[in-house]
């Protein structure tokens, strides 16, 4: 597992280093490890490149200082890749499972690749409009475009190894499993969606369950079972069950997208003026600085003269602390009821810390994500997403590209789910893209017939 010289081969190969298509490339001096391999083609897919025009937070274009998808994902891998260095350091006696940094890289780079446009209400669209057909979430989606969409391979996506797509797995649990029926009523226009009322289910599509049956099978019937327990929530936020366990390698994923959703986010709306010193002390600064961690309550105390200075090399000192704050503050989880070492160990934040992450993702969604403004984006996206759906639901045969027609009909011939197909293609569309299919369909000035490409 090793970055170092490594040749992938039969022989020498583990299970987690396996690949569900066989390959023997053979290609001349090609002397990669597996994660590298799988790094390179994550980095190099088309899905990965239209992350630059996926929403972050802040519309695309609104400001060019603003993060996309895209610049979040380098900067969540740029984390992931410091957490795994101090983890390393801190605990030898499990270093081997720390010796590609490139397998982190991949997770890091890979895990937004599956969310639609416009954000959660892309997601909160095609998941109304996906009531009856197994549902939407993006990260089911991330899942199902690494290993079965992305067209590196004919059928198996990008065939990335097994150790790869259970690190992706956030959410370990498909569908079928997770779903409860809330009893709602179908909306009579599409104006009425709310997203509270229709939350994605946090799981796989059971149209993969092949796929994910495949990357559990090195597990120990034991180790499967208890990794795929879910539990009711008993929260009303989020009605459905919920998975309890992920990998070590996702553990550092996600903690170094939440640090940098938490941090780097609140920097944009810093820059924006979204939020203010006053908000901050009363939100975040009165809380944190009577932290039980002595770093914490220091820092907090005085660390928004920095964040809100106008010079902005303060504030990104101020930045860079609180990351480096967060990186250095992960410690290992051991729970010795699971045999398989990737089980076994999770990396976590240290209490106080994990507090104060808490506290600035809560200060991020209260005064950035709920602003009208932002959530003004969010509603007109889901809007757009909704009548394109129903659009090519009514006549795919006609609106389709011709690739995925023949995907639809592929699908609707061997009774598969035909409308997973229909979802697969918008929420792998750019905001930009899917706004102007949607001028051309619906708008009163329609573009040429040359000036917009269906295919993707």
């Amino acid at each position: 597992m090793s970055d170092t010289i490594s040749f992938n081969t039969a022989s020498n190969e583990t299970p987690w280093q396996a690949r569900r298509l066989g390959e023997d490339k053979a290609r001349r001096n090609d002397h990669r490890s597996p994660f590298q391999r799988d790094r390179a083609r994550i980095l190099h897919s088309a899905a990965f490149r239209r992350l630059q025009a996926k929403t972050q937070v802040h519309g695309i274009g609104m400001n060019d200082f603003f993060r996309t998808r895209l610049t979040h994902s380098l900067e969540v891998s740029q984390i992931g890749t410091g957490i795994a260095a101090q983890l390393k350091r801190k605990y030898p006696h499990i270093s081997h499972l720390l010796d590609s940094m490139s397998l982190i890289e991949s997770l890091c780079l890979a895990h937004d690749i599956g969310h639609p446009p416009f954000g959660h209400g892309g997601e909160v669209a095609l998941n109304y409009m996906m009531r009856n057909h197994g549902g939407f979430e993006g990260n089911g989606q991330t899942f199902r475009i690494l290993a079965r969409l992305e067209p590196y391979t004919e059928y198996w996506g990008m065939n990335l190894t097994r150790r790869t797509l259970l690190g992706i797995l956030k959410y370990p649990a498909l569908y079928h499993q997770l779903h409860i029926d809330l009893g709602q009523q179908e909306i009579k226009n599409h104006r009425q969606l709310k997203p509270s009322e229709w939350p994605p289910v946090k799981g796989l599509f059971d149209d993969d369950k092949d796929i994910y049956d495949w990357v559990l099978s090195a597990l120990s019937t034991q180790d499967r079972n208890r990794f795929v327990s879910y539990k009711s929530t008993g929260v009303s936020v989020y009605p459905h069950l919920k998975t309890q366990y992920k990998s070590f390698d996702c553990s550092i994923m996600e903690l170094a997208d939440d640090i940098a959703y938490a941090v780097h986010d609140l920097e944009d709306a810093i820059v924006m003026g979204v939020v203010s010193p006053k908000q901050w002390q009363q939100d975040v600064a009165s809380h944190l600085s009577l932290s039980e961690d002595e770093w914490l309550s220091n820092e907090f105390t005085h660390i928004a003269e920095k964040l809100f200075s106008h010079q902005h090399h303060l504030r990104k000192d101020a930045i860079g602390t609180l990351v480096n704050g967060f990186v250095t503050a992960i410690v290992i989880d051991e729970d010795p009821l699971f045999d398989e070492p990737l089980l076994r160990f999770n990396a976590k934040l240290e209490p106080a810390f994990a507090d104060a992450l808490t506290t600035l993702k809560n200060f991020v969604f209260k005064f950035v994500i709920r602003k009208p403004e932002i959530q003004m984006l969010e509603y007109k996206g889901q809007q757009i997403i909704m009548e394109l759906f129903e659009a090519f639901e009514s006549d795919p045969q006609r609106l389709l590209p011709l690739n995925t027609q023949e995907r639809w009909q592929h699908a609707k011939d061997n009774n598969l789910n035909e409308m997973r197909v229909i979802a697969d293609y918008i929420s792998g569309m750019t905001d930009e893209f899917a706004g102007r299919l949607h001028q051309q369909l619906f708008g009163p000035k329609s573009a040429g017939i040359f000036e917009i490409s269906l295919e993707r």
